[in-house]
């Protein structure tokens, strides 16, 4: 029977350690100005998150996923080899692998994440879901543009967080994230689909958004950077064209206190949570608490 670590609200392993002063604590803080520019552009990139020994860890983990036979295949919220259309365009992407193993689990109470989440968040963090965004060498999947809270309006209000954590370096030529600079300012846009079609975003923007649109940033990262996003801010990724994989993780976390607004499950296998009730206990664990 595997271990379902959904059950457990704190580490599991020792991959990870909790700060015991106050000063530890702090030493994982975001500058003022990374705060100030994460509110003005929507995004922060550039944050180290993981050691090169963590993310071997996660590496060795992930490799067992990729095998749909793998233990604990029942525990996934979602689950695709390929998300894409297409066998020559592999997008694999899956959601619950902190569900699973150890180390996925560990890395949400991971004060690196936690703290600047916090900051960025204004308030307590609480989690929503994970998930993984994989592009096998040569052949890997699109992205396609979108905001994420899109496909989270069951949940409310909007106080929602993404961190993206790359497993591999990330550059332009292997599918980096990119980011349309100040579109978390934008109203919610239709969703046009999340794998396949780079133009399809196209026919849900004005003119003036079409225009900010085409300054988009490339995001290149080493492995155990992070980059956090707005909710709102539109983003997507381009296919691998190289000899390496391109791998992540994404976590996905909201303040405390963001209530249900549907009667019907918010993940795949999770109970429900009655529209207006606060997300909490089991599956929507607190992962930090500003002192």
């Amino acid at each position: 029977m595997t271990t379902d670590y959904s059950c457990l609200h704190q580490l599991a392993s020792d991959l990870f350690k909790l700060p015991q002063s106050p000063a530890e604590w702090d030493r994982y803080r975001l500058t003022d100005e990374q705060v100030d520019f994460f509110q003005e552009e929507g995004y922060l990139a550039g944050v180290r998150i993981l050691t090169d020994d963590q993310v071997e860890t996660l590496r060795g983990e992930l490799t067992e996923f990729f095998n749909p036979q793998h233990a604990g295949r029942e525990l996934w919220y979602e689950y695709h080899t390929n998300e894409s259309a297409s066998p020559d365009t592999v997008l694999f992407h899956a959601l619950g692998a902190w569900r699973l193993r150890p180390a996925f689990h560990d890395i949400l109470w991971h004060p690196a994440f936690t703290v600047p989440a916090s900051q960025l968040l204004e308030g307590a963090v609480r989690f929503w879901h994970d998930q993984l965004f994989c592009k096998p060498a040569r052949h890997g999947g699109v992205v396609a543009w979108h905001q994420d809270y899109s496909y989270w309006t069951r949940t409310t209000p909007m106080a929602h967080l993404t961190c993206w954590i790359g497993l591999d370096d990330s550059r332009r030529d292997n599918g980096c994230l990119h980011y349309v600079p100040k579109s978390h300012r934008w109203p919610l846009l239709p969703i046009t689909g999340l794998a396949g079609d780079m133009e399809a975003i196209r026919e849900v923007l004005s003119p003036a958004q079409w225009e900010q649109f085409q300054k988009p940033v490339a995001i290149e990262l080493k492995a155990g950077e992070a980059s956090f996003h707005h909710p709102l801010l539109v983003h997507g990724s381009f296919e691998n064209r190289t000899e390496r994989p391109r791998r992540a993780t994404v976590i996905n976390v909201f303040r405390d206190g963001v209530q249900s607004q549907s009667n019907e499950p918010l993940l795949q296998g999770v109970p429900a949570v009655p529209t207006g009730e606060t997300m909490d206990g089991q599956y929507f664990p607190l992962l930090y608490q500003p002192q």
